[in-house]
């Protein structure tokens, strides 16, 4: 039997990132204050994975300022796209994988 988790990409197993890429994949950009309140995290833990992702090239960040106030957005890069993408296709092949192998078992 093939390993389940093949192809599972592990910067993705922790579910802030998961759902940080979650997110910026179906959004163009999007703040910090906004991804701070869609995911209900605090300010240093949310730094802290989007830092892991920006060093593993999967998200870029721009930084700006609206008036006098600074501004933070974030968007995913292609490297990162193709790796979420990878990933959760990973992720159904385990399921469907999984659920093969009960089904069969249950015959």
């Amino acid at each position: 039997m093939k390993n389940p988790i093949t192809g599972l990409n592990k910067i993705f197993d922790n579910r802030i990132r998961l759902g940080v890429m979650s997110v910026l994949v179906v959004n163009e950009e999007v703040s910090f204050n906004d991804l701070k309140q869609m995911l209900e995290v605090t300010d240093g833990n949310l730094a802290t994975h989007l830092v892991s992702l920006e060093e593993n090239g999967y998200i870029k960040v721009h930084k700006g300022f609206i008036g006098r106030k600074t501004n933070t957005t974030y968007s995913v890069t292609r490297t990162g796209e193709k790796a979420f993408t990878d990933h959760i296709s990973a992720l159904e092949n385990m399921i469907k994988g999984i659920k093969e192998i009960f089904f069969n078992q249950s015959l």
